[in-house]
């Protein structure tokens, strides 16, 4: 079977049980820390694909790279994911989760990327600006970027804004060489 198939059914049946329970904002946050962990720590997928390492270890290391406060829904979660030797798809799972979670809540990613820092206000503004444009909620990060030079890119959904002196520079480049 597929494993982009399992692990979307596994996060789908996560945010079916979160839902029920009034807790899908708290698995959420739980999930994006569990992903983030993923990418920070390799160790943590080899530890957790060990077979030299009990389930009920991974389990517990796993309620550790979630953070403080897991719920009951999400540690039997965890325990559902190690009975059925599924591990190894764990950090699938959490991101399917996020992105169905934001799917479900209509949530858009944006950020900025600037060659110096900004502003809270030039931040705010930026943001409004996108949420303007986007049905939906918007999570707004922003990015220093020196090479950029000046001004800025802005990104959200499928859309991008290079107002950068660098991709000027490049266009005129481009022009000079033809």
């Amino acid at each position: 079977m597929n494993t982009g198939v399992i692990s979307v059914r596994y996060a789908r049946a996560l945010l079916k049980s979160a839902c029920e329970q009034g807790i899908e904002d708290k698995v959420y946050a739980i999930m994006q820390t569990l992903a983030q962990n993923y990418l920070q720590v390799p160790e943590l997928r080899m530890t957790i694909e060990s077979p030299m390492l009990p389930k009920e270890k991974k389990r517990k290391l796993l309620e550790v790279a979630c953070g403080d406060n897991c719920p009951e829904l999400v540690g039997n979660f965890l325990s559902l994911v190690l009975k059925g030797d599924r591990e190894e798809l764990l950090q699938l799972m959490a991101n399917d989760y996020v992105t169905l979670y934001r799917k479900q809540k209509n949530i858009i990613r944006g950020k900025v990327i600037t060659a110096s820092p900004v502003s809270s206000q030039t931040e705010d503004k930026m943001k409004a600006l996108v949420q303007s444009r986007a049905q939906g909620t918007v999570e707004f990060n922003t990015e220093v970027d020196p090479s950029l030079i000046g001004g800025f890119i802005l990104e959200y959904d499928t859309y991008r804004m290079d107002a950068s002196v660098k991709s000027k520079l490049n266009a005129i480049l481009t022009q000079l060489k033809k």
